[in-house]
């Protein structure tokens, strides 16, 4: 009871968050302009763009296979891709509960263990991170006058950056003691074996790296190569295809679509549901520096992207949590007969 109560309060917080940071954004603007201009929208492109997003994730659930299948297991394609919407799901709830999730959908629908998955997961989220920082630098090179524009009228996000420094020089001093008292840990385990705790920390220590060194013994690694760029690529197109579906972005170029893509994907790491309010700001605030008037054409491109995004990923979750057990079941039966 303590437990849901206290998972309750956490989901309101984050909720409640990030309706605040949508009041803020969209607080004193013209409610009928915006509607306005949301019904000039051609939202084929929309649609086109959900289609998109929809490759992203299957693409997912196929690079993921290719770690799992690395340490021995054959998970089916279609638990791992629900696995991964099920993610996206929790993730509107409490965000980054979804790769807890995920992870517990696979182990328990194709026996594999927990931690191992975890492991995978983590090499999942670096490339992850390396192909955002290749974006991020493209971005920096080509566009470096926008993005400083950008700090220059919101000092408060540049005096964040800055300010991450200090933090950033603390988490390697905390990364260089956690490696000192692993390697203490690894010197003395014949002394400390025998201790439950020592012995079940230990075991899940080895599966949660034996999941993490699946990339180095990976079968088809170009495979996963070829997954991590298209995943990105077509999340990029998500956004760009969308400049198609409103008169006032439709002039927009590839390099305005990856700087917008980038600057949103930063608003996505605020920890509130999907993003909702600091994704909003980053994309209206860009769209800006390429000449979209924020009011009502920069709010209503933000508000009708994220909002179909955000459908989307919540009914494709339901389906998915609907599914998983239906499907399996009817797998379970087909083997048995």
């Amino acid at each position: 009871m303590k437990k849901t109560l206290q998972q309750t309060i956490k989901i309101s917080i984050f909720f409640a968050t990030g309706i605040l940071l949508f009041w803020l954004v969209y607080r004193d603007q013209n409610i009928n302009q915006i509607m306005d201009s949301l019904r000039s929208a051609n939202y084929w492109w929309i649609f086109v763009s959900l289609i998109l997003g929809l490759f992203s994730h299957l693409s997912r659930a196929m690079r993921w296979n290719i770690l799992i299948e690395s340490m021995g297991y054959k998970p089916k394609l279609h638990n791992t891709f629900f696995a991964i919407m099920v993610m996206y799901l929790a993730n509107m709830a409490i965000p980054r509960a979804g790769e807890i999730t995920r992870c517990g959908v696979v182990s328990k629908y194709d026996k594999v263990p927990f931690t191992k998955l975890l492991g995978t997961v983590v090499i999942d989220r670096v490339f992850d991170v390396i192909m955002l920082v290749i974006l991020l630098l493209i971005v920096i090179f080509s566009q470096y006058d926008i993005l400083f524009v950008f700090l220059d009228n919101h000092p408060g996000i540049a005096e964040k950056v800055n300010g991450l420094l200090p933090y950033t020089q603390w988490l390697v001093v905390l990364m260089v003691l956690g490696l000192v008292a692993l390697f203490t840990i690894w010197k003395f385990r014949h002394r400390l074996s025998g201790i439950a705790l020592f012995d079940k920390l230990s075991g899940v220590l080895v599966n949660f790296l034996e999941g993490v060194k699946t990339v180095i013994g990976m079968q088809r690694k170009w495979a996963f190569i070829f997954h991590s760029i298209f995943i990105w690529v077509m999340y990029f197109m998500m956004i760009y295809v969308t400049f198609y579906a409103f008169p006032y972005t439709n002039h927009l170029g590839v390099m305005a679509g990856l700087t917008i893509f980038v600057m949103a994907s930063f608003g996505m790491v605020v920890p509130v549901p999907g993003g909702i309010g600091a994704w909003h700001f980053m994309v209206i605030e860009t769209l800006l520096l390429y000449g979209v008037v924020a009011d009502p054409y920069g709010y209503a491109f933000a508000f009708a992207t994220h909002g179909a995004m955000t459908l989307f990923l919540i009914v494709m979750g339901v389906i998915s949590l609907v599914a998983l057990p239906i499907v399996n079941k009817v797998n379970e039966s087909e083997a048995e007969s």
